[in-house]
């Protein structure tokens, strides 16, 4: 199944401009548009908190999806959760669609677990994918999940060959054994350039508050605490909150590390020049991998993971505030996490 994700990914190597490795790669593949007399593939797209324009996940996942609209003329449909909302608006959301007629659903984040769960089994005939999540076994299911503690080891080292202070900090969104593997390979990575440094970390709220992906507020006020307190640079899992640990940034005159997407080109113009990288989890090669699956006729339910060794998560080097010393030994520690000699802990 890696050899199949692999070429997938080289495929989808090309177009995408969202997200961009080390080595300026982005994600995407140039492919014949689909015939103008094909039936159009209808794809129901189901963001999570914050919706397409969060500048970080959901927006990755959009750009997989308008990818996909370009490749294979799908016909999309697409609904965004709201802070606060009960499982059961979930469920009714995926309903929605599927009555639409859009019978491929791509469910964006691990919140819609249990909703998948039920409307899957309720729709056998409807592909899902879900974001983020490996619980649901299903025939009808692709989970599209990241190793993102192997990204977070990367920009973790970074964070570590930056710092002045030695002293650097972490912003989980919402305290979730998905984030908390985000804080864990950043903490490995810190800790693999100089055990010494110390790591402050935060999380905004707590489940089922899943406000936390979605709050400037909350966000900004974490930062501005960490930065107050000597830390010199922030790495954040933080969803749309984000913004605002780059507004502190720019403020306190320190760095931050987004998340998800290259942030240093989707952020608010005045905060980008803060970003010192961004640990890239490819959410977008995740939704077109799957939208293709469809497309070709081989959709497959089941895990797909998408780790360094598939290019499925990386780090970003816009603004070129990483110097060639650093991105060195940042390589290197990717090549010994790939070959097996570093093992990245989840949390």
């Amino acid at each position: 199944m890696q050899k199949v994700i692999k070429s997938v990914i080289a495929v989808a190597t090309a177009a995408l401009t969202l997200t961009a490795c080390a080595s300026g790669t982005t994600p995407g593949a140039s492919s014949a548009p689909a015939s103008s007399q094909a039936p159009a593939i209808k794809v129901g797209m189901a963001y999570d908190v914050g919706g397409r324009g969060d500048q970080s996940f959901n927006d990755s996942a959009a750009a997989g999806l308008d990818k996909a609209k370009t490749d294979f003329g799908v016909d999309a449909k697409e609904s965004a959760a709201t802070s606060g909302e009960a499982e059961s608006a979930r469920e009714e959301r995926l309903n929605q669609l599927i009555d639409a007629g859009y019978t491929n659903i791509v469910a964006v984040g691990f919140a819609y677990a249990s909703s998948v769960g039920k409307v899957a089994k309720e729709n056998p005939d409807v592909k899902f994918a879900i974001v983020d999540d490996s619980s649901i076994t299903a025939d009808n299911v692709m989970n599209l999940t990241f190793a993102a503690n192997e990204g977070s080891f990367l920009v973790g080292a970074a964070a570590a060959l930056t710092t002045k202070t030695k002293h650097v900090g972490f912003i989980g969104g919402v305290e979730t054994d998905l984030i908390k593997s985000f804080e864990a390979g950043y903490d490995a990575g810190v800790k693999a350039v100089d055990p010494s440094i110390k790591i402050e970390s935060k999380y905004l709220t707590q489940p089922p508050d899943f406000s936390g992906f979605a709050s400037v507020d909350k966000g900004k006020a974490a930062a501005e605490g960490m930065y107050q307190n000597g830390v010199d640079v922030v790495y954040h899992a933080a969803g749309g909150s984000g913004g605002g640990v780059f507004t502190a940034a720019k403020a306190a005159g320190k760095w931050a590390i987004g998340v998800d997407s290259d942030q240093a080109k989707t952020a608010a113009p005045d905060v980008q020049s803060v970003i010192l990288t961004s640990m890239l989890k490819r959410v977008d090669t995740g939704v077109y991998y799957f939208i293709k699956s469809i497309h070709d006729g081989t959709f497959a339910g089941g895990t797909q993971v998408f780790d360094l060794k598939t290019d499925g998560v990386g780090y970003a080097t816009t603004g070129d505030h990483l110097s060639a010393d650093t991105i060195a030994k940042m390589e290197d520690f990717k090549k010994q996490i790939i070959d097996g000699t570093i093992t990245v802990p989840n949390k």
